[in-house]
């Protein structure tokens, strides 16, 4: 199932699929192919991406799949990022650092353009806060990539309130891709899940299993957020990890999820979520089990 993302915005799936560790999977063609199609099935059909994940190696990885699968193309929609050099054997820059130039942002949309094989991408966003951004110029680079058909909708990743705003006044944004997970809460407290609620975009969520804290932290926060995970898992016959999306779908921001795996069975993991309503109750054992603390 697609939703819209915000008023006149993408839609995009509930479930994300992200492709930070694609090269990691170590998949071939063909199960490149039957992950997608198995997606899809699931009723995933968003695929998160950026310039540099893999070492600048994901997106040309996808799109080599894409061009042995065509007939996917027209079943999914492509979100990707850019902003941030990081130095590699192909990029010698002196020192990992950000650019969101009109030169550079247009260089990397036609890089992952032809990365993936496809002529437009569904969204595009900032990916870290460029201290250096000129917002009216990058709104500018927005409108000619939009009406030249190569971005549908743009974003940012990471961004603060006021940083949203700033670039939001300049040109209309559809979401801000946030970490949230129910060990990461900065983004209750923040600012950015509420800006969100009051302007009608849903978020995108990053991290939503804590990079794998949830399961194998010994700290003192995961070690009671997994207590408390395992009696609601009990409670509705489900797994941990569907336990953990569905306290960050609880939320009325309406964030969109975004897994992290390889393994279908993970990805069923999070769209089982989509049926678990965690009460308010609920929600807040696991807010109070991180914190380590009740509310005020």
């Amino acid at each position: 199932m697609r939703v819209a993302v915000a008023p006149n915005g993408p839609e995009l799936s509930n479930i994300v699929a992200g492709m930070w560790r694609l090269a990691d999977w170590q998949l071939n063609i063909q199960a490149r192919i039957r992950f997608i199609e198995e997606a899809l099935a699931l009723g995933i059909s968003s695929f998160d991406h950026a310039d540099i994940y893999g070492d600048y190696r994901c997106e040309q990885l996808f799109g080599e799949t894409l061009k042995v699968a065509p007939h996917l193309k027209a079943q999914i929609q492509l979100v990707s990022k850019c902003g941030i050099k990081l130095t590699s054997d192909n990029h010698p820059y002196q020192l990992n650092h950000y650019d969101t130039s009109a030169a550079y942002v247009r260089a990397q949309v036609d890089a992952s353009l032809a990365n993936l094989g496809v002529e437009q991408l569904d969204l595009l966003l900032i990916h870290r806060p460029d201290y250096l951004m000129d917002a009216a110029a990058l709104a500018g680079t927005f409108r000619e990539l939009q009406k030249e058909g190569k971005v549908a909708h743009f974003g940012v990743s990471n961004h603060s309130a006021a940083q949203f705003a700033l670039l939001d006044d300049q040109f209309p944004l559809v979401t801000n891709q946030l970490e949230l997970s129910v060990l990461e809460h900065q983004s209750l407290d923040d600012g950015t899940l509420s800006q969100c609620q009051s302007k009608c975009i849903r978020p995108m969520a990053w991290s939503p299993l804590g990079g794998g804290r949830l399961f194998s932290g010994q700290d003192p926060a995961a070690l009671r957020v997994r207590a408390v995970l395992e009696d609601l898992a009990k409670e509705y016959s489900c797994s941990l990890a569907t336990i953990a999306y569905a306290w960050i779908l609880r939320h009325p921001s309406r964030p969109l999820p975004i897994t992290g795996s390889g393994r279908i069975a993970a990805l069923k993991e999070a769209t089982a979520a989509l049926e678990v309503r965690l009460s308010n109750e609920q929600w807040y054992r696991l807010w109070v089990a991180c914190r380590g603390h009740d509310v005020p």
